[in-house]
Order: C-alpha cells, then structure tokens, then sequence
C-alpha cells in the first residue's frame, strides 16, 4: 500500500497513515486503501480492536484539491459548472469509507496529533473513541466558505448547539476543549499519545471478540435511535404545532380563552376551598369555647 501501512500486535490492527509530506491529506488513493485496511482488520480472527493513527506532523489535514479543481476546470470547458448528482455520488464514496469506522464490528480507536481538520474530522469522528495529544487541533473551517461536513457525527458527539457553535463559525477547536465538549475521549501529553492509545485498545483486547461486537453494537444502535427518536418527536411537534397556527386564529384565541377561563375557575374554585376550611376553624372553635364554658 502507498498511502498506510498495518500491522498486527497483542489482537491490535494497527493502520497507519503515511502521507506525512502532504499532512495526510486524502486522496482516492488513500480512501480506497483505508476501505480495503479496516476490512482485513474487521475479518481477521487475531485482531480485536482497530487502532487508527497517522505519521508526520498532521493526523490528517483534509482533503487534497489538487484532483477537485482539476475536475472542476474540466467541467467548466463542457459547460456544466456543476452537477449535484454526481458530486452526491462522488462523496457518497468516502463518506461510505468513513463508516466502515463505525460499522465495523470491532472498536475502533483514533490516537490524533496536530491537525485534524476539514475531512479529517469526517474520516475520524466515526471512530468510537478519539485520544488526542494535547497540541491536536479540530475544527471544519470549510464551513466559512465551502462545504459541510459529510457525516453529522458533530451533532451525535457535541450536540445541537456546540455543533452549531463550531460549524456556524468554522472555529479551531483544542484538544483539552474538545475533550470537555465530548467531541472527543481525552485529551494527554503528546508525548504520551501513542503509548495511551495502544494500552487503551490492548486492554480491550484481553475482552472476548463476541463481547466487543455486541458491546459495540448496543451502544451505536442505542445513539442512532436516540437521534431518530428525537428527530421524530421534533418533526411530529413542528406539524401539531403548524396545524395549530398556521391559518386558524379563531382556533388559537378559542384555545388561549378557554385557557383562561379554565385558569379563573381553578382560582376561583381554591378561593372557596380556603374560605371553608376557615369557616371550619372557626366553628370548630367556638364549639371548644362553648364547652370550657360549661365546664
């Protein structure tokens, strides 16, 4: 392989990135290769837990354009700027590399240092845990200007709104921020990064293999309903409360009054009952009154 190297140590797959000259940028190339490393990793029996890591001064900084722009001047000389179509399909392709991280039957883990932006984050937010060195930055400055992220695991680590927070702005974010957000595990030394990341996916590895997978299985499933559920319950509260508004004032001033007079009569009914339980005080009290006097 050209753009990674694996290896297999203590029921580890290790996958390397090794584009370290081009900050292991992401090609084709290294798309296909990574496909064709975290499957063999997936289907071999001596392997428990997927480690993925990166070589040089980047774990990955985003897609390499080069090939992009050349697509693109060529689109331009057909005189079709743009067809979505096919560039749904095109990035349909990674997207579905990326994935492979969190369908992949056996956990996966991602040891990142210096940047991880742009696609890098598309490729390594589908890992199920995410050490970083503390130098590492994360961030999607694509944002500003071009593109979005292709697989919305912001929302599913960060959340609603720290995911609009940083998406909205294309800001860098740390690593020790990124790990007190939840976009991330933890947050160690970088010079204890690769040591942390391995004694993390050896430890898992002394787990049966069947335990690991069905573990996994439970907590992505469980996180993919949750998302679903809450995607439904918003979608059924948008249409009751659109029939609700939408073009039927007398309907709205009919509910708010009957809201009202519901809301007098309760007040009205608990001013009555406190009004009793004092008449009954006081009954009961001249009652004793009464009876000291014939004694």
């Amino acid at each position: 392989m050209n753009t990674l190297r694996t290896e297999t140590r203590n029921g580890v797959g290790i996958i390397t990135l090794t584009r370290a000259a081009e900050y292991n940028t992401i090609t084709p190339e290294l798309r296909d290769e990574l496909a064709t490393a975290i499957d063999r990793a997936d289907a071999d029996h001596d392997v428990h837990v997927i480690l993925l890591r990166a070589e040089g001064p980047a774990f990955c900084a985003g897609y390499a354009l080069a090939g992009s722009t050349r697509a693109q001047a060529g689109e331009t000389s057909r005189k079709r700027v743009w067809d979505s179509v096919a560039d749904y399909g095109m990035i349909s392709q990674y997207v579905n590399v990326y994935m492979k991280l969190w369908y992949a039957k056996k956990p996966t883990i991602a040891a990142v240092h210096g940047w991880c932006i742009g696609g890098g984050t598309d490729m390594v937010l589908c890992a199920d845990l995410i050490i970083a060195g503390e130098s590492a930055s994360f961030g999607y400055p694509p944002s500003r200007v071009w593109g979005t992220p292709t697989t919305a695991m912001w929302v599913y680590r960060m959340g609603l709104e720290r995911a609009k927070r940083y998406l909205l702005t294309g800001d860098e974010i740390p690593a020790p921020e990124a790990a007190r957000i939840g976009l991330i595990l933890e947050a160690v030394p970088d010079s204890e990064l690769d040591a942390r990341a391995t004694a993390l996916a050896e430890r898992m590895a002394h787990v049966p293999t069947n335990q690991l997978q069905m573990l996994k299985l439970l907590c992505n499933h469980t996180a993919e309903n949750m998302v679903a559920g809450d995607v439904a319950a918003g979608r059924f509260a948008f249409r009751r409360n659109r029939e609700a508004y939408a073009g039927r004032p007398r309907f709205r001033c009919a509910r708010a009054s009957r809201g009202i007079s519901t809301g007098r009569s309760r007040a009205r009914r608990s001013i009555r009952r406190l009004r009793l339980g004092a008449a009954l005080e006081e009954s009961c009290g001249e009652k004793d009154r009464q009876k000291e006097n014939l004694i």
